[in-house]
């Protein structure tokens, strides 16, 4: 089996009225500076999802990819409980992060 020494993230994002966004990345804190930045046209800037709210770390990008892809599948309520679990609040958890 191949050593892994990469980071992935499949994170979501809101927006001040909880439109969600979830997405995967290599690097969470340069990702999550374009959404809040709105620097890529598309959803994020259309619908103004600033906020990061939830993220999961992974070692395989394969495994990543396939969590997203489950995670975009889901209703929003179980999104919702999803991200009420570890942030009950919404808050913004990119300060955190960016550290």
């Amino acid at each position: 089996m191949a050593r892994s020494n990469y980071s992935f993230y499949v994170y979501i994002m809101a927006s001040v009225t909880r439109i969600l966004y979830v997405g995967v990345t290599n690097d969470l804190v340069r990702r999550a500076e374009e959404h809040r930045d709105g620097t890529n046209e598309g959803f994020t800037k259309k619908y103004q999802t600033h906020k990061l709210v939830y993220y999961e770390y992974w070692t395989d990008i394969k495994s990543a990819i396939h969590r997203e892809k489950e995670l975009k599948g889901w209703r929003r309520s179980k999104k919702i409980a999803l991200i009420q679990n570890d942030n009950p609040t919404w808050r913004d958890i990119y300060p955190e992060i960016a550290q």
